[in-house]
């Protein structure tokens, strides 16, 4: 299968809550907290699965890998709906993606982090 493009995922997360939107929350930025709280329980089966079956599982046990990408996708599912809901597009999530990486390919991580322990000044 073929990648989708961030832009095509933020309308199939809209196409979603457009059939369900008579019992879905709205489509408002105020219920972005919401779907922050939902993600990060998420995160916490995608953990479960990290925690339980571990690393090597997931890379060489295909049913494990499957179930641990269909929750990484939950994730992504609900941070594109924090995404609709501010009304960022694709563009421009990728502008300042782009922007930050750029920023962060010139930052000397090691000493930021050797300052921050209390190793530097």
């Amino acid at each position: 299968m073929e990648e989708l493009k961030l832009s095509e995922m933020l309308k199939c997360q809209m196409e979603l809550w457009e059939k369900h939107k008579a019992v879905w929350p709205p489509m408002e930025p105020v219920d972005a907290r919401n779907c922050f709280l939902w993600m990060m329980e998420e995160l916490g089966e995608v953990m479960a699965i990290i925690k339980k079956k571990g690393e090597g599982a997931i890379m060489s046990d295909a049913t494990i890998k499957a179930h641990f990408t269909e929750e990484l996708v939950d994730v992504l599912m609900y941070y594109l709906d924090v995404l609709n809901r501010y009304g960022i597009t694709g563009e421009e999530l990728s502008e300042v993606y782009i922007r930050k990486h750029n920023k962060n390919m010139g930052r000397d991580f090691a000493s930021e982090h050797s300052r921050f322990l209390g190793g530097g000044e």
